[in-house]
């Protein structure tokens, strides 16, 4: 059976974390389903503010606003574990961790870039007085002892979890493009290695630090399987997209169950980043070196060369999550074509359990056969 996950006092009762997806693709309806199946709930705080009707006049201020009124509604619909996803290589990272912490987020899983510094906010207050988590997504066991040792040395003090993203998973991808396309590097490799890592470090603290698998993870049978490597939870994100709950248009929804294996791609996006995607015409008007110009209200990512990128990734992403797709798309994990239909939150769940427990169950002929030996033995 699926054991809970623990991150230090907090106890998620199902080792389930939803993906933090943007833009406005998991905000509060769906995090606040999530966590109320026994799971961790993620809000997308990448320009969150978009939702905002004006959020042009001052982005800074409305991703603040957006950010902290959906970890209030997810609050006032869930007794669950709720979290938010944070990219750091957001521009406004710092204010957005802060709103997180002062809202009681549970977990802040910070990707997109190392978390190496934090801000003053969190420094002066000491770790040991904030309520939240924080767990770094990293792509690679290298990138997590980084985090690590930098954190160790800088703050007497390491996360409180890690989650460690495979190139199988969707949106922006800390893999080079040629990686992706022949990567002999797989997910079971990179969590084994990983948690060597977090019990090394996790000795030098006394602490127990948990690896959360991610990316390419669809069913129970994948999530039993990773498990068996070390993991003691798993991040889906491409799973929860096509739930009645999901935050984003239905039109979205229907990409995904209207896909086919050879529709998932990648792009290279504006920002610098590969990106995993489900094909469709603005993708390929991108791949003609078509451009779409656009002013920026404000430049919301640190890498972003917004004068010289051929189209906005935010106003992209956002156009898609409200289904535009003539100026938009979507982006979507490898098993994105999966989806055969809506399904409620509980559905998706249910689904997930049900596989585990089967491919458990199935291994409970060899665990006999062993122990069965070792007793003739």
């Amino acid at each position: 059976m699926m054991k809970p996950l623990q991150i230090g006092n907090l106890t998620v009762q199902k080792p389930i974390i939803q993906g933090g997806m943007g833009v406005a693709i998991s905000l509060s309806g769906l995090a606040s389903a999530v966590a109320n199946q026994g799971g961790i709930g993620v809000i997308s705080a990448a320009a969150i503010g978009m939702t905002e009707p004006d959020y042009k006049k001052n982005f800074r201020k409305a991703n603040q606003n957006a950010l902290r009124k959906h970890l209030r509604i997810a609050r006032e619909n869930t007794n669950g574990v709720i979290g938010v996803n944070l990219m750091v290589a957001l521009n406004d990272y710092d204010e957005l961790l802060e709103v997180s912490i002062k809202e009681g987020a549970d977990v802040v899983i910070m990707g997109a870039g190392l978390p190496l510094k934090l801000p003053e906010f969190v420094l002066n207050q000491g770790f040991e007085n904030i309520h939240t988590k924080f767990i770094p997504k990293v792509s690679s066991p290298k990138a997590a002892k980084l985090i690590f040792q930098y954190w160790a040395s800088k703050f007497n003090h390491v996360p409180d979890a890690i989650v460690v993203e495979g190139p199988k998973a969707g949106g922006h991808l800390g893999f080079k493009k040629q990686e992706l396309e022949n990567s002999k590097t797989n997910l079971k490799d990179l969590v084994s290695e990983t948690v060597k890592v977090a019990e090394t470090f996790g000795e030098m603290f006394n602490k127990s630090i948990p690896v959360i698998a991610a990316g390419g993870i669809y069913t129970g049978m994948d999530m039993y399987e990773i498990m068996k490597y070390g993991a003691s939870g798993v991040k889906m994100g491409t799973r929860f997209v096509t739930t009645y709950e999901c935050d984003a248009d239905i039109a979205f929804k229907m990409k995904y169950i209207e896909s086919k294996e050879e529709d998932i791609t990648l792009i290279d996006s504006p920002v610098g980043l590969p990106g995993r995607v489900i094909n469709g015409d603005f993708v390929e008007k991108i791949a003609r070196g078509e451009t779409k110009p656009f002013k920026c209200p404000w430049k919301c990512l640190k890498s972003c060369n917004f004068k010289e990128a051929p189209y906005c990734i935010s106003e992209v992403l956002h156009n898609s999550a409200n289904g535009k797709f003539e100026e938009g798309f979507a982006f979507a994990g490898t098993n994105a074509y999966k989806a055969t239909r809506i399904q409620t939150v509980k559905q998706v769940f249910d689904d997930i359990e049900l596989g585990y427990k089967v491919k458990e169950y199935d291994m409970q002929p060899v665990r006999i056969a062993i122990q069965n030996r070792a007793f003739a033995v």
